[in-house]
C-alpha cells in the first residue's frame, strides 16, 4: 500500500520519464533535501537538467515558469507552503490566466503545487488553507485530491489535458496517509464527474437512502474513515462526496446525491466566511429550494489567526467532532 506522498512521487517520476516537456522549479527541491515535504526526493538525481532549485522568490519562480509555459514547456512549480501563494497571486491571476485569452494560439500549461492546511503546529503563516482566495478566477482550475484518489495519476491527467494554469493542492496531513482501498465496512467508488476529474463517493451503509450527504475535499478525507464507521454503528447513513476538482465544481454530481438525502453538510478547512462551501450551498439552494429537510450546514475553521500551540490550534481548525456535530444537528430537524 502506497502513501499519498509515494503515489504523488511515482506520478512525477512517470511524468518526467514519458514527457520531455515537463520541468520542475522550486525552493530546496534538489537532492538530498528533496523539498520541504520530500515530494521531489530523487527527482533531481534522475533528471538533473529538468529540476531547478530557485532563490526565495515565489513571484520570480512563478514568473519564470509562465515564460517557460509560453515557450512550450510544462512547468511544475512547487510553492513550499500554501500560505506563500499570496506572493505569486499577481503572476497567476494577472498573467498566467490572461495570456491564453488575450492572444490567439497561446497556451500556458502551468501547474502550481502547494501543501495546504494546519495540524502540525506550524503557526500563523504556515498553516492556512487559502485556496478560497483563488476560486472563481477565469482560466484557473483548482484540483485537490483526497487520499481516496491517486494524486500521482491526477497530476498526470492535468499535464495531458490542461492548457491553462492549475493550482494543485496537497493537504500536508495527507502525505503520510496510506491511500484508502475499498472495504466492506466503508465502500467507495470513484466516478468521473462533469469536470472530467473524479469524485470519490463513500457510503457507510449498503442499503437504503442516506440520512445526510456530506461534501468536502482534500484533507477533509482524513476524518472520514473513523467518523463514518462511528456513525454507522449508530445507524446513521452517510454518503460522503470528495471531488478532486474544486473549481470548477461538479455541481450536478453533488446535486444528485444531495437530492437523495435532503440533509446536507459541507466541510472545508478554510476559515469561516465567503467560502467554497457557501458557494456550493448557494447553488444547491437554487436547485432544491423548499425540498430540503433542514438548512445546509457549513463546517469550517474559526475565523482567526491559527495558533502554534497544538492544543489551541486544534480548537481553531476544523475537526471530526465539528463535522459530527453538524451532522447530528442536521438530523435533529424533524
Amino acid at each position: 500500500m502506497l502513501t499519498y506522498l509515494q503515489n504523488l512521487q511515482n506520478g512525477l517520476f512517470d511524468l518526467f520519464s514519458n514527457d520531455p516537456r515537463v520541468i520542475l522549479l522550486g525552493e530546496d527541491v534538489l537532492d538530498p533535501y528533496g523539498g520541504a515535504f520530500k515530494v521531489t526526493a530523487g527527482l533531481s538525481t534522475q533528471f538533473p537538467n529538468r529540476v531547478f532549485t530557485t532563490p526565495i522568490s515565489e513571484a520570480g519562480i512563478t514568473g519564470v515558469a509562465i515564460g517557460l509555459a509560453l515557450r512550450g514547456h510544462v512547468p511544475i512549480v512547487e510553492i513550499m507552503f500554501g500560505d506563500f501563494l499570496t506572493l505569486c497571486a499577481d503572476q497567476i491571476i494577472n498573467h498566467a490566466t490572461k495570456f491564453p485569452n488575450m492572444y490567439q494560439g497561446v497556451t500556458c500549461p502551468l501547474i502550481v503545487r502547494s501543501p495546504m492546511g494546519g495540524g502540525r503546529g506550524y503557526g500563523p503563516t504556515h498553516s492556512q488553507s487559502l485556496e478560497k482566495m483563488f476560486l472563481g478566477i477565469p482560466g484557473l482550475k483548482l484540483i485537490a485530491p483526497s487520499h481516496y484518489h491517486q494524486p500521482g495519476k491526477t497530476i498526470q491527467q492535468i499535464v495531458v489535458r490542461e492548457t491553462n494554469p492549475v493550482i494543485f493542492i496537497e493537504h500536508k496531513l495527507l502525505y503520510r496517509e496510506t491511500l484508502q482501498s475499498n472495504s466492506d465496512e466503508l465502500p467507495f467508488t470513484l466516478e468521473i464527474d462533469e469536470t472530467g476529474y473524479q469524485t470519490a463517493i463513500l457510503r457507510n451503509y449498503r442499503f437504503g437512502i442516506p440520512d445526510v450527504c456530506l461534501i468536502g475535499y482534500g484533507g477533509i478525507s482524513r476524518f472520514l474513515p473513523e467518523l463514518l464507521k462511528k456513525l454507522a454503528a449508530e445507524e446513521i447513513r452517510i454518503v460522503a462526496l470528495l471531488p478532486e476538482s474544486i473549481d470548477p465544481v461538479p455541481i450536478e454530481m453533488l446535486a444528485h446525491f444531495a437530492n437523495e438525502a435532503r440533509r446536507i453538510v459541507i466541510a472545508e478547512e478554510s476559515t469561516e466566511g465567503f467560502t467554497w462551501a457557501s458557494s456550493i450551498a448557494s447553488q444547491l439552494y437554487e436547485k432544491f429550494w423548499g425540498k430540503l429537510y433542514c438548512p445546509i450546514k457549513l463546517v469550517t475553521s474559526n475565523r482567526c489567526t491559527i495558533p502554534t500551540a497544538i492544543e489551541q490550534e486544534t480548537t481553531v481548525l476544523i475537526s471530526s467532532l465539528k463535522i459530527e456535530n453538524a451532522i447530528l444537528e442536521a438530523l435533529s430537524w424533524a
